[in-house]
């Protein structure tokens, strides 16, 4: 009997949400994504000490001063990982950028094309990077940019249909909604305890996709950031999932049955209108739901957290 993991990769791309690259090899994922919090966590490893060691040893001896350029090399270390990532898996790597930038276009603008600069120097076409930026206006607005300039991107801290929508019009070629984030926040607000069916994160994503393919967006979809498997398997059926090693162990160890959820064909039966997105709307609708506003600047918050005290141990090794 196929195996809950297996039955799961027939309807949907399974992908690997870890910064831990020799986890993937037990899972076989399409693709695999990662942010800075899963980078950190991985760079403290001691196996992992090797690649940080030859990453900085080749920024002292070409930069300049390099004390002075720790953004720089930690981009390469970003890099780094993301290399030795796309060495297991046979699809794309996410990488992100900055997520002090999350409010400057130009600035994000400016940071993915040194990102994919870094990529392409290393042999890897750009249909196998993901160039992962918070779904602000301004990084949507900047992922307009970058798809126009062919650097595909992958939309995170993704909350909200509107933010959804927003990104759709830009014509961006992944989103990323959080699913556990989302429960987590009604769970905390309304003391409640949530079925897979009545989870507000699976709700919010099974709308956004329903939405995508009912008015044709050819957007991917990627549900993120669960917080059990029955979130997983009620998303059944969406374009990707990005699964934490813990919960590929999971599904990989149960032979329950696994059957679609989310089709193309439902969806275009569904009972959904159309939204507004332009600037005006989006700041408004955004606003009003408390959930994605607070959820969307706590991961910002996170992130930067996480790039900071990256930074100081790059720092600590220059």
């Amino acid at each position: 009997m196929a195996t809950q993991l297996e039955q799961l990769k027939q309807y949907t791309t399974v992908v690997a949400d870890t910064g831990d690259f020799r986890q993937m090899e037990e899972f076989s994922p399409q693709d695999a994504t990662t942010n800075p919090s899963l980078i950190l966590a991985a760079a403290a490893k001691p196996e992992y000490r090797p690649i940080l060691d030859a990453v900085v040893a080749d920024f002292k001896a070409t930069v300049a001063n390099p004390a002075e350029h720790v953004g720089e090399l930690m981009d390469r270390v970003i890099v780094a990982f993301g290399l030795e990532i796309l060495k297991r898996v046979p699809g794309r790597v996410s990488s992100e950028v900055d997520a002090r930038l999350s409010f400057d276009t130009e600035g994000t603008v400016a940071k993915a094309r040194e990102i994919m600069a870094l990529y392409e120097a290393a042999g890897i076409p750009r249909e196998r990077v993901l160039i992962k930026i918070a779904s602000t206006w301004e990084g949507i607005q900047a992922a307009r940019q970058l798809e126009q300039e062919g650097i595909h991107c992958n939309l995170t801290l993704l909350f909200s249909l509107v933010q959804a929508v927003a990104c759709a019009e830009a014509g961006v070629r992944l989103i990323s909604p959080f699913v556990g984030r989302i429960l987590d926040w009604y769970k905390s607000s309304t003391g409640q305890d949530y079925t897979a069916e009545t989870d507000p994160g699976v709700i919010s994503v099974r709308t956004i996709y329903n939405y995508y393919k009912k008015f044709g967006y050819p957007v991917q979809i990627m549900g993120a950031s669960f917080r059990n498997t029955g979130e997983i398997l009620a998303l059944a059926g969406c374009d990707l999932l990005t699964i934490s090693p813990n919960l590929l162990a999971e599904l990989a160890g149960s032979e329950e049955s696994v059957s679609p959820v989310l089709t193309p064909q439902a969806a275009q039966a569904s009972d959904i209108e159309r939204i507004p997105a332009d600037e005006k709307s989006f700041r408004f609708l955004f606003n009003e739901d408390a959930m994605a506003t607070e959820k969307t600047a706590e991961g910002i918050r996170k992130f930067s957290a996480d790039i900071r005290k990256l930074e100081a141990l790059l720092a600590s090794m220059l």
